[in-house]
């Protein structure tokens, strides 16, 4: 049966993008730090990514792995660019909106509500988890409606000062169950489970 697991980096102080995040600077100012560990070490939004590094590289193979179907937030969808109007995923995957106002490439769906979202990434996901990749808002929406069955924050060993906070205006009490750890140079990955 497929797992909804949301997955998302951020700084040590809490931050998921920088400043200013949006359409040619997806992370916000200084935000591209958070995602060294993707690309094996420095990058900007104007030097191409060099490579992953093996270990970082390993475990983002482990959960590709896993993985059936994709979900995300319209304004993490616009933040990117839209990806090149391409599906990075090449799986299914779900883009939560109010506005389905372009045509999208192949695999990729508009969808009006995130709890539908999540039910149509689960039957098109063949028994794979469902990767809730973001952004804050979207994973705090599910946390809140408890269709999350997995939480991996991914702490990258930087600061940024200001920004976008995973869990700012959270209020609900969660239970996880810490299941591991694991560290590379460029990042931290932190694995729960999430207590109904």
């Amino acid at each position: 049966m497929s797992k909804v697991v949301a997955s998302i980096t951020t700084s040590v102080d809490g931050y998921y993008a920088g400043p200013e995040d949006g359409p040619g600077q997806g992370l916000g100012v200084d935000g591209e730090r958070l995602h060294y560990w993707v690309f094996g070490g420095p990058w900007s939004y104007d030097r191409e990514p060099t490579g992953l590094d093996s270990d970082d590289g390993g475990w983002l193979h482990e959960a590709m792995e896993r993985i059936g179907a994709v979900v995300c937030g319209r304004w993490t969808y616009e933040a990117a660019d839209r990806w090149g109007d391409t599906n990075p995923w090449e799986l299914p995957f779900f883009i939560v909106t109010h506005h389905a106002d372009r045509d999208l490439p192949d695999g990729m769906e508009f969808v009006g509500g995130l709890e539908e979202a999540i039910e149509r990434a689960k039957t098109a996901a063949n028994g794979k988890d469902v990767n809730l990749m973001g952004g804050g808002d979207v994973i705090r929406q599910a946390l809140a409606a408890r269709l999350v069955d997995g939480l991996t924050i991914i702490i990258a060993p930087v600061t940024l000062g200001a920004g976008k906070r995973l869990f700012e205006g959270f209020d609900r009490s969660l239970e996880l169950d810490h299941l591991g750890v694991r560290q590379t140079p460029l990042a931290t990955f932190v694995d729960y489970q999430v207590v109904k």
